[in-house]
């Protein structure tokens, strides 16, 4: 269950997280609508451009629409890879010149701002300002050599006409560029052609692959320090969780070891009260042999007096397995002969096997084993007697030892006894748990205690197909040197 302290490190994590999220995603957008107004801005620059190389080759107002053709097309093709298409729009929204790739003009309430965004182009609408009172008309040849018949046709009469109002009058009247419409024409045709000629608007059609490109950087980029950013905050979630749970196993060794001393405390005491008990149980013990010896007893007296004694000897075996299960295991490691030992084990049971016409096979490599022999044997007896105890008359019982691998070994002893219920198993190297009525409970406590005082491990396990098994691993192999 998590502390008040880990819910508090916990949501500012998160909090910190979740800012981190937000911040990166309003830069991106921020940084996509830059590159956005950067094309447009772009866009706009060329229109600009475009209109000053228009008064660069104007005269007299007029611009030829071929050699502002061919300028233009020069211009799309140095930049191919950002500009698709430019149009020169009259005031009525027509296109008076073309150049790049034809493209159809959207309609004017499209474009918001002037700027219309699709998935592949942007269209960017800038009006001509070309420093001027009227616009420059984009006149074909045809037209500009019309022009000039008109001029040279009309020009005589005016300047006769015009004679008495003076030099300074009719050069005005006659230098028209930038100040009206020519003399020679009427207002009506005037307002005509500018308003079919006359260059009102640019349009920029721009390719937004860079901007695509870019955007899309900013993202991976983006991306990144928002997983770097994610990886922190977990790894600091984590450091936190294992600090805590660092804290709390301290905190439980600590009361794990105070536990521990104390109950070895009490072990020491009940061992040193099972000790002072024995003594008693001798005296009780012998008393009652004397009185079952005696003569002048009656026969109830002397059925008394025996089971007295069988009480006493159960009694004392229990003592004695307890002092023993409560002594301290110090193991001294030394070059022993499992095959040796475990035949030594069986010789000294042999008795047993015999009365119940037991079957005992030994399956044992020649092994040399680092363990201490005494404290092995101990455990050996302890698991071929229960397993001679557990098994019927004329039962089987094996006892295999072999390698694991170059460096461990393992005992296996094995019967066809009624085996070791599953839910049983975890539960039967406790002390005191027994499902044989005249068992101590202690036996396979004291084999568990060597066993694992060596650094082994021992496994209880089912007997195919019947009966049970007891595994002893991970024991170290001697090589000879």
């Amino acid at each position: 269950m998590m502390t008040r302290r880990s819910w508090v490190v916990y949501g500012m994590l998160a909090a910190i997280w979740a800012m981190l999220m937000v911040w990166q995603i309003a830069e991106h957008m921020r940084a996509r609508q830059m590159f956005r107004n950067m094309v447009v801005e772009h866009g706009r620059s060329i229109s600009t451009t475009c209109g000053l190389l228009m008064r660069a080759r104007s005269f007299f107002g007029v611009v030829s629409r071929e050699r502002l053709e061919a300028a233009l097309n020069e211009l799309v093709k140095t930049n191919e890879l950002e500009l698709r298409s430019i149009q020169l729009l009259n005031s009525a929204g027509e296109p008076v010149v073309s150049a790049g790739i034809p493209f159809e003009l959207p309609h004017r309430n499209a474009l918001e701002g002037g700027v219309l965004w699709s998935d592949s182009t942007v269209i960017v609408e800038n009006p001509v300002d070309l420093g001027t009172n009227m616009p420059e008309l984009i006149l074909p040849r045809e037209t500009r050599e019309e022009l000039r018949s008109l001029e040279t046709n009309r020009a005589p009469a005016a300047i006769t006409n015009l004679a008495a109002t003076g030099t300074n009058a009719l050069r005005r009247r006659y230098d028209w560029r930038g100040q009206g419409r020519p003399y020679w024409m009427k207002e009506e045709e005037y307002k005509a052609l500018i308003e079919k000629k006359g260059a009102h608007s640019f349009v920029i059609v721009m390719s937004t692959e860079m901007a695509h490109r870019v955007a899309l950087h900013d993202l991976w980029m983006r991306s990144i320090i928002a997983l770097l950013g994610t990886m922190a905050v977990a790894g600091y979630g984590l450091a936190w969780r294992s600090l805590e749970k660092t804290s709390e196993l301290q905190l439980r060794l600590v009361r794990a070891s105070e536990l521990n001393l104390h109950l070895k405390e009490l072990n020491l005491a009940a061992a040193g009260l099972a000790h002072e008990t024995r003594n008693p149980l001798n005296i009780i013990r012998g008393l009652a042999q004397l009185i079952s010896k005696q003569q002048s007893a009656s026969p109830e007296i002397q059925a008394k007096s025996r089971e007295i004694i069988n009480e006493t000897d159960r009694v004392t075996a229990q003592l004695n397995e307890f002092i023993n299960y409560s002594r301290p295991r110090e193991v001294r490691r030394a070059p022993t002969d499992l095959s040796a030992m475990a035949a030594e084990v069986v010789r000294t049971l042999n008795f047993d096997i015999e009365e119940k016409s037991i079957v005992l096979q030994l399956q044992l490599d020649p092994l040399i084993i680092e363990a201490d022999e005494q404290l092995l044997r101990q455990a050996l007896f302890n698991l071929v007697l229960n397993a001679i105890q557990a098994v019927p008359a004329r039962g089987i019982i094996l006892i295999r030892a072999s390698r694991r691998n170059n460096e461990e070994a393992f005992i296996e002893i094995s019967d066809n006894g009624p085996g070791v219920p599953a839910e049983n198993r975890a539960e039967i190297f406790k002390p005191y748990f027994t499902t044989n009525e005249e068992g101590t409970g202690l036996g396979l406590a004291v084999v568990q205690q060597i066993v694992l005082a060596h650094g082994w491990e021992i496994q209880c396990l089912p007997n195919e197909p019947a009966g049970a098994l007891f595994r002893i691993a991970h024991i170290k192999v001697k090589h000879k040197d």
